[in-house]
């Protein structure tokens, strides 16, 4: 794989017209900061004319933050892939998971109510309904103090709260207990209905499940939101640092890792630029941008 990337990458008439983002430990450092070369390695392509996309497994009011500090156009590919909004938060496109796919998918895991939510893709405080979410787990609580104007409680179990199609069902916990969850999930009969991914912190011991509409990634969504732009993917440049991203980075021409990344991605080939605390997102754009 790395010898194909690295011929597409220095390809001179590769021209990048699109430049996808993934956001926590790929746009912001360790600290959750948006280091200013990052910023302005964004800003000076948004200048020349590529096309900026932030794909990420937050949801859209999570984005916000981190796109008002960036004065550029963006395109949000949130929810790992299930919607894309525009900066001022017009939906553009939705993949959203059924209903009855997410019914079944808590009825099988339901020795985990503890540790799920369902996310919906609503304007009030209902975006995120949980039924015995323990959010002061020290691994929560800051996703809970950042978010809590949007999440809410129901009293009734939850497969009830799915009165509408939710953009997914999230999970989290430590590591082995998700990879786990994933392992089970996909050997359902109607596995076929939906879309796994998992988010990897192995030092902090703490993953992310979250199950999308059949066939909706990252990747798949990208592929959708630069067809109806007309771009191709070999125009196309991702940079990402973990599971979720696999998809994206294989759909792109050119596909960078950060230097942070998990050796589970870097092991797959492809062009690994610095750590996030080192402006590795910066290098890494200004590079292709040069040779593009």
């Amino acid at each position: 794989m790395e010898d194909r990337r690295r011929r597409i990458y220095l390809d001179a008439g590769t021209v990048i017209r699109l430049i996808a983002v993934d956001i926590d430990g790929t746009l912001l450092d360790s600290r959750g900061r948006l280091p200013e070369a990052h910023r302005d390695a964004l800003v000076e392509a948004s200048a020349r004319g590529v096309a900026i996309a932030l794909a990420t497994g937050r949801s859209y009011h999570f984005t916000g933050p981190v796109v008002e500090l960036l004065p550029i156009p963006l395109t949000l590919i949130v929810n790992n892939g299930a919607v894309v909004k525009h900066k001022d938060g017009a939906t553009a496109l939705r993949h959203l998971l059924t209903r009855d796919a997410a019914r079944r998918i808590l009825d099988h895991t339901r020795h985990l109510e503890d540790s799920v939510a369902i996310v919906f893709d609503r304007l009030d405080e209902r975006q995120i309904v949980s039924e015995r979410m323990d959010w002061s787990h020290p691994h929560r609580r800051g996703y809970y103090e950042k978010n809590k104007a949007f999440i809410a409680n129901t009293p009734s179990p939850l497969r009830e709260s799915l009165t509408e199609d939710p953009i997914q069902v999230m999970f989290n916990g430590s590591v082995e207990p998700m990879r786990a969850l994933v392992a089970s999930l996909r050997a359902m009969p109607d596995a076929n209905q939906f879309t796994v991914a998992i988010t990897e912190y192995v030092p902090r011991d703490f993953s992310l499940v979250d199950v999308n509409g059949a066939g909706c990634s990252k990747g798949t969504t990208l592929a959708r939101w630069t067809a109806l732009q007309g771009i191709a993917a070999a125009d196309v440049m991702t940079v990402g640092d973990n599971l979720n991203d696999v998809e994206m980075l294989d759909f792109a021409g050119t596909a960078y890792v950060m230097g942070n990344a998990t050796d589970a991605i870097k092991s797959r080939g492809y062009l690994v630029t610095g750590t996030n605390d080192e402006g590795g997102l910066a290098t890494a754009i200004r590079d292709c941008l040069t040779l593009s």
